[in-house]
């Protein structure tokens, strides 16, 4: 189907620029299998500069299977703080305790074993088995799939699960045996930092003169992807809620399953829950959110004492609007602790509690976090 010929070429070609131009950094400098299959966890979605502290402080503070497997989820989550995508902390920890009790603390280096794991899905499977086991197997993200396409001029939709598996079978086909671990590390590192989405660095890359999309004037309209639907609007109001000292600020954790699952946060309502408009003047909105608040604590327990403005967050498929409010609590809220899942926190306190990001920047506005 493709040129026998322009596959060795570029087999040859991106293995000598990649060790020569290759990146350090930190997950490449082990082959720990547990280690590399945290980076490939935390980059799905994330970019590799927000992931390097991330990492080197994961594997600080979990530096085996058994001690992911081990520690509370919230102080796995908490550590995940910021990088978003929270299903992934827990599938990383959910797999790392069926590793843990199945295979002893060692990461299964027979791939089927390792994809029937928690959220392991094939990229990560092929990741994993090729770069920490130096496994023939393929690993197809957005990067291979960008570069796949371009240099061998493929005109298919890459949201199409068919032609992901033709972009499989190709990648295999060009690793050069024994070379799995490099060459799947330099497809990736060609399609971040040369190959990329937007004007792409054709210059300087080392596959060039036999790129069938850029030998076609095409290297900008490829890949050819169906867009996605836009992440729908969704006007949040919140609650920041503090005691009458100013020390301590009113939390509720989330249900266990859904979004943002088991976590903490000021307490909030979407505007249509509870009746309310977006369109509606701030005071109303806040006079609204008291009266939900105090039906949620069992008391008439707040009185308002200002907006704090608007954040804004966007998850995969929901764009948040969220409408702050401060609140004091009054004194017969804080003679008994507040119903579950509520709870008042202190400063050091929120250090222990796993915040989603559009809160942590919240209360770092409002002086609660450094």
């Amino acid at each position: 189907m493709f040129d026998e010929d322009a596959k060795l070429v570029f087999s040859r070609e991106l293995l000598a620029w990649y060790r020569a131009h290759k990146r350090d950094l930190p997950w490449r400098r082990t082959r720990n299998p547990y280690h590399i299959w945290v980076s490939e966890v935390m980059l799905q979605q994330t970019r590799v500069e927000t992931v390097k502290p991330y990492f080197e402080r994961f594997v600080s503070l979990f530096p085996t299977v058994e001690a992911l497997a081990e520690a509370p989820e919230e102080t796995v989550l908490k550590a995940w703080e910021g990088l978003g995508y929270y299903s992934r902390a827990r599938n990383l920890q959910a797999a790392a305790r069926e590793v843990a009790e199945r295979y002893g603390g060692e990461v299964p280096d027979a791939k089927e074993r390792f994809a029937a794991l928690k959220g392991v899905g094939p990229y990560t499977a092929g990741a994993v088995m090729s770069i920490a086991f130096n496994r023939r197997e393929p690993a197809v993200d957005g990067n291979v799939m960008r570069v796949l396409s371009r240099y061998f001029c493929i005109e298919e939709d890459i949201a199409k699960g068919g032609t992901r598996a033709m972009m499989e079978r190709l990648q295999y086909e060009l690793i050069p045996e024994g070379e799995a671990s490099d060459f799947n590390q330099a497809i990736m590192e060609l399609g971040a930092l040369v190959c990329t989405p937007k004007s792409p660095h054709c210059l300087t890359c080392p596959v060039m003169a036999r790129c069938a999309g850029r030998l076609e004037g095409k290297e900008e309209s490829l890949p050819i992807k169906t867009k996605a639907k836009p992440p729908r609007p969704e006007y949040r109001a919140c609650a920041f809620v503090v005691d009458e000292r100013g020390e301590r600020v009113l939390l509720r954790r989330r249900p266990a399953e859904g979004l943002l699952a088991d976590m903490w946060e000021p307490p909030h309502v979407e505007f249509g829950a509870a009746g309310w408009s977006p369109a509606q003047a701030d005071a109303d909105l806040g006079d609204a959110l008291a009266g939900w608040l105090g039906e949620a604590l069992g008391a008439a327990a707040v009185r308002p004492t200002g907006s704090a403005g608007t954040y804004e967050h966007t998850f995969s498929h929901i764009h948040w609007n969220v409408r702050v409010h401060r609140f004091t609590a009054a004194a017969a809220a804080l003679a008994a602790e507040p119903p579950e899942p509520y709870r008042w926190v202190d400063r050091d306190g929120l250090a222990r509690h796993p915040l989603p990001n559009v809160f942590v920047r919240m209360l770092k506005a409002e002086g609660f976090l450094a």
